[in-house]
């Protein structure tokens, strides 16, 4: 039997609210990715270029830790993975997230909400950083 998985980082809920309308959609089971370190409000001042989400975001080889591993990953066979858009693409705790899995044999969607990019950068980007996986659709879901 086929098995969907909703994975998504929600900073400040939007992306939450996005990720529950897709898995009611495919009827789909949810994972959200969470940082060993919580995203304070400053974290997230995009406009001050010394907060978190600016540094990470900066160095492209940044993984911000995360709580814990997806451990039944393996029961999927479709993944979806969203996120809001930071930067033009994806926040790179998603690449911690995907290097932490072996997403094998899974077809992987891209979900993402943004206050004024599209998704298409941040699949591009995740499908140029991830070429050995198959990549399925993408979807902006404001």
């Amino acid at each position: 039997m086929k098995k969907t998985l909703v994975v998504y980082f929600s900073a400040t809920g939007t992306t939450k609210a996005a990720a529950q309308r897709l898995a009611k959609e495919h009827n789909a089971d949810l994972y959200e990715i969470t940082p060993e370190v919580p995203y304070t409000d400053a974290d997230l001042d995009w406009r001050d270029k010394s907060s978190r989400s600016t540094i990470e975001m900066k160095d492209k080889s940044s993984r911000p830790a995360i709580k814990s591993r997806c451990e039944n990953i393996a029961d999927y066979d479709t993944v979806w993975i969203g996120f809001p858009v930071w930067w033009y693409t994806a926040p790179t705790i998603v690449n911690t997230f995907i290097e932490a899995h072996d997403l094998s044999g899974k077809v992987l969607n891209v979900f993402a909400t943004s206050g004024g990019s599209g998704v298409e950068g941040s699949a591009k980007d995740l499908k140029k950083a991830y070429p050995h996986y198959s990549w399925g659709e993408s979807r902006l879901m404001n």
